[in-house]
């Protein structure tokens, strides 16, 4: 006799489909490109902790960037995973008494994601950070619309700054740089993490603008320089900024940061914008405070983001490099 039984619904993702999610997963941006997650999948859940030594001790003593960083492969892994057909299921901070263990994931099958959550994977790819002079973005109020019903469930706030708001993050930027030009221990943990091709970390060099590029957008982290060049000729900056912002500052809310700072970013990609995430007029608490007397209610910046579009004509840029899945993924089936 035939069995005409219906095949048991597979419970969790086989291994071919976790290396694959957790592959594309792994374009995640991070802080200096560092990186900073460790994942164990045990053939039921996936477990994500935090890689402490690659904690900035200069530039993020309190590892605010770092699990913000994290938040965003979060975000990234759940995504990648939808987009293969698995509903996550996600416990934030499960151990009190662990914390380097942020999030664990189980999983469900989810044979039909929306279309606005494939479109988010398939931008995985695509993503880069720009801090190269951008154009103002065209259909912004969608975007905006979009964004903060995307940020909304991580309890965080999505604001676009007016004009008035870029000499002053220019000048914040620029403080922030001067107070830090002779500081030894940042400077050399700066060189250590940018500036080299070839790695499978840190920003190479081929990422970062030169100063006369610089000096045309402004509002960043100032890097060592690339060699002279004038990309996007006399192109001044007109890019938008919006900042998210959070109520509390807290590792649950950093982590929050990072999901919702993941998928605007992701949005955005697939929205034909380009983007650069800025953490570092955050890191100090005058820019904290100059930044929250810009926003229209009470709340703590997080992150600024830069959201523009490249001239129309320009070939996409090289993505930066990403660890090997070995060294950050270790699967362990009983």
């Amino acid at each position: 006799m035939t069995d005409t039984s219906p095949s048991p619904v597979q419970s969790v993702p086989d291994h071919p489909t976790v290396l694959a999610a957790m592959r594309l997963a792994g374009r995640a941006p991070s802080v200096h490109n560092t990186q900073p997650w460790r994942w164990v999948f045990d053939g039921v859940g996936l477990h994500l902790y935090r890689d402490d030594d690659r904690l900035l001790t200069s530039t993020d003593p309190l590892g605010r960037q770092l699990v913000i960083s994290c938040g965003a492969m979060l975000h990234h892994v759940r995504t990648a995973f939808a987009a293969k057909g698995w509903h996550t299921d996600t416990t934030r901070l499960p151990d009190p008494d662990r914390s380097d263990y942020l999030a664990v994931i189980e999983f469900r099958p989810w044979p039909e994601p929306p279309v606005g959550v494939r479109a988010r994977a398939s931008a995985i790819d695509r993503r880069r950070t720009d801090r190269l002079p951008l154009h103002a973005p065209t259909g912004l109020s969608q975007l905006l619309h979009t964004g903060r019903m995307l940020v909304t469930p991580h309890d965080l706030v999505l604001d676009l700054l007016d004009e008035s708001a870029r000499p002053k993050l220019a000048t914040a930027s620029e403080h922030a740089a001067a107070v830090r030009r002779y500081d030894l221990e940042y400077q050399t943990e700066l060189h250590w993490w940018t500036g080299h091709s070839g790695d499978p970390e840190g920003i190479p060099r081929e990422a970062l603008v030169s100063d006369a590029e610089f000096a045309r957008v402004g509002v960043g982290r100032i890097f060592p320089s690339a060699p002279h060049s004038a990309r996007r000729g006399t192109l001044e900056d007109h890019a938008c900024l919006l900042v998210l912002s959070s109520q509390r500052d807290s590792v649950t809310a950093w982590l929050h940061t990072g999901e919702a700072l993941s998928a605007l970013l992701l949005e955005c990609t697939a929205a034909g914008f380009a983007t650069c995430a800025l953490t570092h007029i955050t890191e100090m608490p005058s820019s904290r405070k100059l930044i929250a007397g810009m926003l229209p209610h009470p709340g703590i910046p997080q992150v600024v983001i830069r959201v523009g579009s490249v001239p129309d004509d320009e070939l996409e840029a090289a993505p930066t490099p990403r660890r090997p899945l070995v060294d950050i993924l270790t699967t362990r089936y009983e």
